[in-house]
């Protein structure tokens, strides 16, 4: 079986999980306290006025070297760490976010056709149980290493977690229905 075959729950999942991500970050409060304030917001932003566009690290190490330095030692000692993502100025545009978004959300509704077509089902059990699985995990095992290596909050990969459950058993639903 071609993954062309499972065009319609493809369409159907990508549209779903994509509207209930949208609730989850419109609608549900669970997400309200993942990012804070820093306690000089217009210090901040006054240090990084006129910074690119880009991801940063402070203290920033370029070598191995640079990192055994004692003064980068004294810097990581006397803190703080800090990654920081510098967005370009202006009113944040959300429709090329979305559009983004609703691509992603189906890519993993077709990865999981693609998974279907080299482990065929017969039940819908079986097609729920392959399809929730493998959309959890590309909805939510990412977040693992932006806890372990970037400091994200534990409890907010958590809330993460759960969203990519839910967009799972949506996922896992709709393939079970329609596959």
């Amino acid at each position: 079986m071609s993954i062309v075959n499972f065009w319609l729950p493809i369409l159907v999942a990508g549209a779903l999980t994509f509207v209930v991500g949208a609730l989850i970050w419109m609608v549900m409060p669970w997400h309200k306290g993942d990012f804070s304030k820093t306690n000089d917001e217009e210090g901040v932003r006054a240090a990084l006025k006129g910074q690119q566009p880009g991801v940063y690290t402070v203290p920033h190490a370029m070598t191995n070297a640079d990192y055994q330095s004692e003064e980068m030692q004294q810097k990581f000692k006397d803190g703080p760490q800090a990654f920081i993502t510098v967005m370009p100025s202006g009113l944040p545009q959300m429709g090329p976010k979305l559009i983004r978004m609703f691509l992603i959300n189906l890519g993993v509704a077709a990865l999981c056709a693609y998974f279907l077509t080299m482990a065929p089902t017969e039940t819908y059990m079986d097609t729920f149980r392959l399809t929730c699985t493998v959309s959890w995990t590309a909805y939510g095992m990412a977040y693992l290493q932006e806890s372990v290596w970037f400091g994200r909050p534990w409890s907010a990969t958590m809330k993460t977690f759960l969203d990519a459950m839910i967009y799972g058993l949506i996922t896992g639903g709709v393939f079970g229905w329609l596959a």
